[in-house]
C-alpha cells in the first residue's frame, strides 16, 4: 500500500499529498465537477476540507469526473494539505462534517508525484438495469428500469464484447469534450443476469464524455431487438455519432472502481463496494 509514516506527517508542515477513497450518491449532485450555481461533490469536498486544512484554496482532483446524477462506490481523489491531521484521521474528521450523501472510506498518505487520474491504470463502471414488471421504489435510485421487453442478454453481451481492445469511440461521446481524441482501451466487459437485474461493467483505461450511459443506451436497443449486435458494433467502428440518440439514464451508473500499480487502500474499502440486489425473476412482460 502507498502509505507514509503518519506520525512524521503530523508534526511536518510541509506540503503533503492524501489520497481518498469516497462515496457518494449522485442524485444529490450535478456531478463531480464545480459548476457555477449548482451543488457538486468536489465543491462539497474541498469546503469540508478547507474547514480542517490552514493549506488554501484546496483543489480536490479525482480520477473521474462523474456526471450529473451518477453514482460512486469507491472514487479516488487526492488534495494537499499542510496541517498536522494524519491521514489515517482523514475519514472521520471529513465524515463529521459532510453531508450524509457523500462518505470518505479510507485515507492514504502518497508521495507527491502521485496522481488520482494520471497514476490509475483503470476505471471500473457499472450499469444496473431493472427488467421486472411491477416498479420497486427500492430499486429505483440506482438501476433503470425497462419493463415492456424481456432483455435480450446474450445479444447484448454479444455486441458488448465486441468493444474490448484499443479503439476510438467516437461514437459513444458526447457533445462538450476536450479530449484530444476519442481512442481509450476497453480492458474487460462483463453482461450477467440475476433475475430481474441485469449487471454491465466496463473496464477501460479511461472513458470518454458521456461514454457509459451512450454505450448502455444502445446495448438496450439490442437487447429490446431493436437493433442487432452487428449493427451496434457498425455504429461505434464507423465513427456514426449520429445514430447514437439515446443514453441511459444515470441513476443507474457508478463508478465502481479505480485502479492503480500499488495498492493504496485497503481492499474491503474499494475494490467491490457498491452492493447487489438479489432478485427472482418475475413474468415475463406481455
Amino acid at each position: 500500500m502507498v502509505k507514509k509514516d503518519d506520525d512524521h506527517a503530523a508534526c511536518s508542515s510541509e506540503l503533503r499529498r492524501i489520497a481518498l477513497c469516497l462515496q457518494y450518491e449522485g442524485s444529490a449532485f450535478h456531478g463531480w465537477q464545480r459548476q457555477p450555481r449548482q451543488p457538486s461533490v468536489q465543491q462539497t469536498l474541498e469546503e469540508a476540507i478547507e474547514a480542517l486544512e490552514d493549506h488554501r484554496p484546496v483543489h480536490a482532483i479525482a480520477a473521474g469526473r462523474t456526471d450529473s446524477g451518477v453514482h460512486a462506490a469507491a472514487q479516488v481523489v487526492h488534495f494537499d494539505c499542510r496541517g498536522p491531521i494524519p491521514a489515517g484521521r482523514w475519514p472521520k474528521a471529513l465524515n463529521g462534517r459532510l453531508p450524509a450523501t457523500i462518505r470518505v472510506r479510507a485515507a492514504s498518505a502518497v508521495p507527491p508525484h502521485w496522481h488520482a487520474c494520471f497514476s490509475a491504470r483503470y476505471r471500473r463502471y457499472r450499469y444496473t438495469i431493472y427488467n421486472g414488471c411491477a416498479p420497486n421504489l427500492f430499486l429505483a435510485p440506482w438501476s433503470w428500469h425497462r419493463y415492456r421487453h424481456r432483455l435480450d442478454e446474450q445479444a447484448m453481451d454479444l455486441a458488448l464484447r465486441s468493444m474490448l481492445g484499443h479503439h476510438d469511440f467516437a461514437a459513444f461521446q458526447k457533445a462538450g469534450s476536450h479530449r484530444a481524441h476519442s481512442r481509450t482501451t476497453v480492458q474487460e466487459v462483463i453482461l450477467e443476469r440475476q433475475g430481474d437485474l441485469l449487471i454491465a461493467e466496463l473496464q477501460a483505461t479511461g472513458f470518454l464524455y458521456g461514454m457509459v450511459r451512450l454505450v448502455m443506451g444502445q446495448l438496450v436497443a439490442v437487447g429490446e431487438g431493436r437493433l442487432s449486435p452487428q449493427q451496434f458494433t457498425d455504429r461505434w467502428v464507423n465513427r456514426a455519432r449520429q445514430e447514437v440518440k439515446e443514453a441511459a439514464p444515470p441513476q443507474g451508473l457508478c463508478l465502481l472502481r479505480v485502479g492503480y500499480p500499488e495498492p493504496v487502500f485497503p481492499e474491503r474499502a474499494w475494490y467491490d463496494c457498491q452492493p447487489r440486489y438479489q432478485l427472482a425473476s418475475s413474468d415475463p412482460p406481455d
